[in-house]
């Protein structure tokens, strides 16, 4: 059995959205990425669950092709679910963004 303490607001990557693999559960990759800069819009294979842990982030994600906008907060979550198309732009001066993705 493994066990590990990841502290969030400790970890500074490389680059932006640079990533430490935290675990693969059933399929689905947990991981913790830092970034500073906005990703690229884009859609996953599966549902994404995205947790802002430390900082801010601007959730930006499409319905019926209209854009909407949602802040997340340390402690908010965002699932993305299969076919949602979406990009996340940090506030401020980065954030910390624990998540999973998977499949079946």
């Amino acid at each position: 059995m493994e066990q590990n303490v990841i502290r969030a607001r400790e970890f500074r990557a490389a680059d932006a959205w640079g990533a430490l693999d935290i675990a693969r559960i059933e399929g689905a990759t947990v991981r913790l990425h830092w970034t500073d800069q906005p990703y690229r819009w884009h859609v996953n294979d599966g549902a994404e669950v995205f947790a802002v842990l430390d900082g801010a982030v601007e959730m930006r994600y499409k319905v019926e092709g209209r854009v909407e906008v949602a802040r997340l907060a340390a402690g908010d979550v965002f699932l993305a679910g299969v076919g949602c198309e979406h990009v996340a732009h940090p506030v401020g001066g980065g954030a910390d963004i624990g998540g999973g993705e998977g499949g079946e």
